[in-house]
């Protein structure tokens, strides 16, 4: 039997490639364009927080495909940061990407996770002597609460923030948030309800983007499903 390619989430299929298709922080994309257009979106490190489903993850990716190629972009937990992988990317931090775009990136999610070994070691890494050349970035997401927590836990997250540049994300506005959500339910065959039922979606959940597409997904907004049309 052949394989079969299954279909990608539609939070994977639908998400922003380009910064005009970033819908509600309209100030976090405004600043990272203004590095774009200015050449100056490398040699940075970024510190990208906000509730969940917010865009954290989007930005962080589109932030690294303006800087490198597919293959030039590493994405992990920061539970996976180990000292071994830690030096691995200082070894390669002066060496530019293969491809049209020279840059080299590393995503690491789930920031609030680090520990304080990792956070002393990390101080030097995103800050190199002679700074952190301008074809390379680190960026950091991590939840509001999670941000929280480190501080509370991590005498040494003050210092390695200090080093990023703090991206901070906005609750989205419903209406918005509401009309991308329709419009993909509509694209992917699974709208059927008022928008009502869709403004119902948003405050169950909590104006989180990831999780109402999970709903669409799941088949909560076609025509008839609870008694609703």
């Amino acid at each position: 039997m052949s394989d079969l390619i299954q279909p990608k989430p539609l939070v994977e299929r639908f998400r922003p490639t380009t910064w005009s298709q970033v819908v509600g922080q309209e100030k976090a994309v405004a600043t990272l364009r203004r590095f774009a257009s200015a050449g100056q979106l490398g040699g940075r490190n970024y510190w990208i927080s906000g509730t969940s489903g917010q865009g954290k993850t989007t930005l962080a990716r589109l932030i690294a495909s303006e800087l490198a190629e597919p293959w030039n972009i590493e994405e992990m937990d920061a539970a996976e940061l180990t000292a071994a992988k830690m030096d691995a990317i200082r070894a390669a931090l002066y060496y530019r990407g293969i491809g049209e775009r020279i840059g080299r990136v590393w995503i690491i999610n789930e920031a609030h996770g680090f520990r304080a070994d990792q956070v002393r070691k990390l101080l030097c890494l995103v800050e190199p002597e002679g700074g952190l050349p301008s074809h390379c970035a680190f960026v950091f997401t991590t939840t509001v609460e999670g941000q929280k927590l480190l501080f509370d836990g991590c005498d040494d997250a003050g210092p390695l923030m200090s080093r990023c540049t703090r991206i901070a994300l906005s609750q989205r506005s419903g209406p918005a948030i509401i009309d991308r959500v329709m419009e993909i339910a509509r694209a992917a065959g699974l709208d059927g309800k008022p928008r009502t039922a869709y403004e119902r979606l948003h405050e169950a959940c909590k104006g989180n983007m990831r999780a109402m597409l999970q709903a669409v997904e799941a088949g909560e907004m076609l025509a008839g499903k609870d008694g609703e049309q």
